[in-house]
């Protein structure tokens, strides 16, 4: 078995960047972006690259040609072409990178053959979050216009600020100011999503999409970065959200399909031992009875375990016909949840800034009937989609007796570094989720690398080689080392939220736990994790590549790095007393 297998579960080898330092500036060039831009050795901008999305928001991989660097007299020029295609028609954008005198500049000049679809072309320009959110920025405006504001501290469902051709803020004792040119950009609080950024696009969301780029069309941008002194004084980071807390009960989630497998081996669940299942059930699927029947099967097999069950309803303009004949087969199958999660099926697709939403009864009402169909069962709300469709479409709270959504790391970007960085943004997301919720039981799940079902298009993707792709309903990492040390992480930054039940893995298939002979490798992180349930939190933190969770008498710790520590190789964890 190969390291790659080992760290990736992939034979795919990571990509690895290549570092430049022209003064003042510091970067890496990966895939022909420029990553983690500092200034005198304070991160500045996170990332920019020229990226192009297909209809369901995936992003398309270029074909990179005619690369060229050259870097003398402390000037740096790069010159690349990335050749894009989706369907028959192809976007050859020639890019070009400059630092000089002080200055960064990436700019680009696109040309279509054929009639070119996407939901986005252009410059996508990455703020980072620390010593970000809550701070000072100067936006300047395409009109002429100027606004002084802050990054918000919280995460907004809307877009912190429009019409953007300027942004300028403070990085250590200077301020950066980055111009942007060619099209109309706006940002998006990508915390949201779980990015450890804010991000500047082109082309608002509330122009139409998917839209074509006709044959023979070109486009510009540029993007580009400057620098002066600032007398302001340093930024002091915000001290991180904690408190008293004990760690959260497990939970795996599991299909009918998976239902009917558990019954007839009760033993698959025994080593790692959660303390519940999730049962996912889809109204919409049809053969609900069937679908009740194979929980009331499992729960037969396994009845020293708590079943909860995630309920997918149609949801029509009268929701109670619908939730008392729910309820009906469910009491006739004999299965007996210990909660009832309800989601109507129209909230698992997102619905962005000036988008029109789906038809749906009022959450209110949805909730009074399932109430009068399912009583004596804590009930929750939220979304089985992600943070994003539930800050846009919030939950009756007061109604509700816990509240839930789910996390991927892999809606942006796939690569090692970045599924990592989003661990930076879940103590932001969480913060935000308790001022909404208060102190309402708060869940979490599914939460894992690969996307179970993906809001923004008509499917996830597909990966028949086993490689790194956003959206994809299958990441091999997730069955190899850097799985067990992401999930490590995951639990260090949920931990301070006092998050009640979280669901880390699925119980079988491709994010499950069982493999179809044996374990995967993720389930000896994840019995010792569901052995802390319920113990004290005395300490969790992620700091210079590892993570650290101290629960009960024992220390946990992962690299979550590709690079050897003094203590731990690349993406290993040790447990100590």
């Amino acid at each position: 078995m190969t390291s790659n297998l080992v760290l990736f579960g992939t034979e795919q080898t990571p990509v690895v960047g290549r570092s430049f330092m022209v003064w003042p500036w510091s970067f890496t060039f990966e895939n022909g972006a420029l990553r983690h831009i500092r200034l005198n050795g304070a991160e500045a901008i996170r990332g920019i690259a020229f990226l192009v999305r297909n209809r369901d928001w995936g992003t398309l991989i270029p074909q990179i040609d005619n690369e060229e660097i050259t870097q003398e007299n402390g000037a740096l020029h790069v010159r690349y072409d990335a050749i894009f295609s989706s369907n028959n028609a192809r976007l050859s954008v020639a890019i070009t990178i400059e630092a000089n005198d002080g200055k960064l500049t990436m700019a680009a000049r696109g040309h279509a053959t054929g009639s070119f679809e996407t939901n986005r072309a252009g410059f996508t320009v990455l703020h980072p979050i620390t010593d970000v959110a809550g701070y000072p920025v100067h936006v300047d405006h395409s009109d002429g216009s100027h606004e002084d504001a802050n990054f918000p501290l919280l995460i907004e469902p809307w877009q912190p600020f429009m019409d953007i051709s300027g942004l300028t803020h403070q990085v250590g004792d200077a301020l950066v100011a980055c111009e942007l040119r060619g099209d109309t950009f706006e940002m998006e609080d990508q915390r949201q999503w779980g990015d450890a950024s804010f991000k500047t696009y082109n082309r608002p969301l509330a122009k139409p999409w998917p839209y074509e780029i006709g044959d023979g069309e070109t486009l510009e941008q540029s993007v580009n970065l400057s620098w002066a002194p600032s007398k302001a004084d340093a930024l002091i980071s915000a001290q991180p959200f904690e408190d008293r807390v004990n760690f959260p009960q497990m939970a795996l989630v599991m299909t009918p399909e998976d239902a009917l497998r558990l019954a007839d081996n009760p033993a698959d669940i025994t080593y790692v031992n959660p303390q519940r299942l999730l049962c996912h059930l889809d109204a919409t699927l049809g053969e609900t009875e069937a679908q009740f029947k194979a929980f009331a099967r499992a729960q037969s097999a396994c009845s020293d375990i708590a079943f909860d069950l995630e309920l997918i309803c149609r949801c029509e303009t009268d929701p109670a016909p619908e939730m008392n004949m729910l309820a009906d087969q469910m009491k006739k199958a004999g299965f007996t949840p210990s909660s009832i999660l309800i989601c109507p099926a129209v909230d698992r697709q997102s619905t962005p800034p000036g988008s029109q939403w789906p038809e749906c009864p009022p959450l209110d009402l949805v909730h009074k009937a399932a109430a009068r169909s399912f009583p004596n069962i804590a009930r929750g709300g939220g979304m089985v989609s992600f943070f994003p469709e539930l800050n846009r479409k919030r939950p009756p709270v007061a109604m509700l007796d816990f509240v839930s959504h789910g996390l991927c790391p892999i809606v942006h970007a796939a690569d090692d570094l970045s599924v990592m960085e989003t661990l930076e943004a879940i103590p932001h997301i969480t913060r935000s989720m308790r001022s909404i919720i208060g102190d309402k039981a708060y869940r979490i799940g599914p939460a894992t690398i690969a996307m179970r079902q993906n809001p923004y298009g008509n499917r996830t993707i597909p990966n028949p080689d086993n490689e790194r792709i956003c959206m994809a309903h299958d990441d091999p990492r997730h069955r190899a080392q850097f799985g067990a040390a992401y999930v490590i992480g995951l639990a260090a930054a949920l931990a301070p939220a006092g998050v009640s039940v979280w669901t880390p893995a699925a119980l079988y298939g491709p994010r499950g736990v069982v493999a179809d002979q044996g374990l995967w490798p993720i389930a000896e992180i994840l019995k010792q994790l569901a052995a802390f349930a319920g113990q004290p939190v005395h300490k969790a933190e992620i700091a210079d590549g590892t993570a650290r969770l101290w629960v009960g008498e024992v220390v946990l710790s992962a690299n979550l790095t590709g690079h050897a520590t003094a203590k731990l190789g690349p993406y290993q964890w040790c447990a100590e007393p």
